[in-house]
């Protein structure tokens, strides 16, 4: 059940020129990016929305087929219908993905795919200025928000700082962390691509589908590099948000 607060913020007004569907669908979406509808809320049945709003059950269906079309709700099957809001990643903050999902109140976790030491491609012996001969700890994973995958990360290290890959049973950072070695600055490359099939299957999601790719290198407070880390967040659920601020 709504609050009223709420309520009130959706009811479509008869006197406004957009049709009372659109109305609705404005206002869902505005409570759903201010936070006023939370991801993964439930919401009401169609019977009970058309009689809070004091509108017909056909225009709710119809509101709610727009916002479903454009991934704001999820429909499941005998369970009603549930808030799919968009996560948003700041870029101005040097921050894990667990904490980016704890600080939402979402439930992180993640199934590992890989955890080893390897010889270093090129791009991460560049990335990370290793001498010859050097190996780098390579974690891969999928992480998950309350079960749902929402990105694969490839994250590499110099084996120097974590030469037991396996010891590693969470949070990248933490473990950096412990050995005063977090990364204090960092790098982001971000690019629009298309799902492999691979990735596709890991995600949930259809091949092809959109996808943002970036690259994050990450320094300690000396300059050294620490992090070189690939991942690939669905396009559907995530916005990447940076602010920016009159230059003086």
């Amino acid at each position: 059940m709504l609050n009223e607060d709420v309520l009130d913020q959706l009811r479509p007004a008869a006197a406004e020129a957009a049709p009372l569907y659109l109305q609705l669908v404005e206002r869902i979406a505005a409570a759903i990016a201010c936070g006023r509808l939370r991801d993964g809320q439930a919401l009401p049945p169609e019977r009970v929305l058309s009689e809070q709003l004091d509108i017909s059950r056909t225009t709710v269906r119809k509101a709610l087929d727009e916002l479903i079309a454009h991934g704001l709700v999820t429909s499941r099957h005998g369970s009603g219908n549930f808030v799919r809001a968009r996560l948003e990643q700041p870029l101005a903050r040097l921050s894990s993905f667990s904490e980016d999902m704890l600080a939402r109140g979402r439930r992180p976790s993640f199934t590992w795919l890989e955890r080893g030491r390897h010889v270093p491609a090129p791009e991460e012996t560049i990335a990370l200025g290793l001498t010859g001969g050097e190996e780098v700890a390579r974690f891969v994973r999928v992480r998950l928000a309350d079960g749902e995958p929402l990105a694969i990360e490839r994250a590499t290290v110099p084996a120097r700082h974590l030469p037991d890959p396996r010891a590693v049973e969470g949070s990248l950072y933490a473990a950096l962390a412990e050995r005063g070695l977090r990364p204090v600055r960092a790098l982001q490359h971000l690019r629009a691509a298309a799902a492999s099939e691979s990735d596709a299957r890991l995600l949930g999601i259809e091949p092809g589908s959109p996808v943002m790719t970036t690259m994050r290198y990450g320094y300690l407070a000396d300059g050294r590099p620490i992090e070189f880390t690939r991942s690939v967040y669905r396009g559907d659920r995530y916005d990447f948000v940076a602010e920016m601020r009159e230059g003086g």
